[in-house]
């Protein structure tokens, strides 16, 4: 059986568990003394531990060591996807993050309609930890917003592979069968983009790409993209 997991600062020999991370522990998952947890710090390694004393606003854990397990990915790849309406943003962070990203990029544009501000960020980073917990994952995507999408687009400096999603392409401008090296997708909001945009894209190195005959909505074209990425790098196969 799985062992629950905790994303944690630091790790030392005797860790505690404090703040959100700590009352998920005690109140949803009632652990007590002796329960086998798994710490992960956002380096990549995995550290087992067992919880050692419980108190009324923390618990006390001794960690064992490193396990050596690891579900992190092999690809980079980053997501750049348009601020969407409701909480469509976060199901595509879900499942991004399951999927096996690196970065995840929201971002702002010309026919945008949502909005963003910290306690949405804050919210998004949170979908982020707990995806990457259920799905097995050592690392956390981070999730970052850019106000516009020049600044979006200049976050992918230096990816390999740099892929635009366009509504009004009739053909693919890149294949996506084989691909190699790092990756960094951008899809729209639900207005999707426009013509000086696309433009913009390719100024900066970015090849178009057509997600078939039938309007896809911002959040399946998003998950259908990086799912073919995912499969055509290896991971998924």
């Amino acid at each position: 059986m799985a062992r629950n997991r905790f994303f944690i600062d630091k790790i030392e020999e005797e860790t505690v568990l404090a703040g959100d991370e700590f009352r998920h522990a005690k109140k949803v998952l009632r652990l007590t003394e002796g329960s086998e947890i798994v710490l992960l710090d956002g380096s990549g390694a995995e550290y087992g531990a067992v919880v050692s004393r419980v108190e009324q606003d923390r618990l006390i854990v001794h960690v064992l060591g490193k396990t050596g397990e690891s579900r992190e990915p092999n690809a980079d790849v980053l997501l750049l996807v348009g601020a969407l309406k409701g909480d469509k943003t976060e199901l595509v962070v879900q499942k991004a993050t399951e999927l096996g990203v690196g970065r995840i990029g929201v971002f702002s544009s010309k026919y945008c309609a949502a909005y963003m501000n910290d306690n949405k960020l804050e919210r998004l980073r949170r979908v982020s930890r707990e995806a990457a917990k259920q799905c097995m994952r050592s690392l956390a995507p981070p999730v970052e917003y850019f106000s516009d999408l020049e600044a979006a687009l200049e976050s992918a400096n230096g990816y390999q592979n740099k892929l635009f999603a366009c509504e009004f392409l009739k053909k693919n401008k890149r294949e996506l069968a084989p691909l190699n090296g790092s990756c960094a997708l951008v899809v729209g909001s639900e207005g999707g983009f426009s013509e000086e945009e696309f433009a913009r894209a390719e100024a900066l190195g970015f090849d178009g790409v057509f997600l078939g005959k039938r309007i896809l909505r911002a959040e399946t074209a998003a998950i259908a993209l990086l799912s073919v990425v995912m499969y055509g790098l290896g991971e998924l196969r």
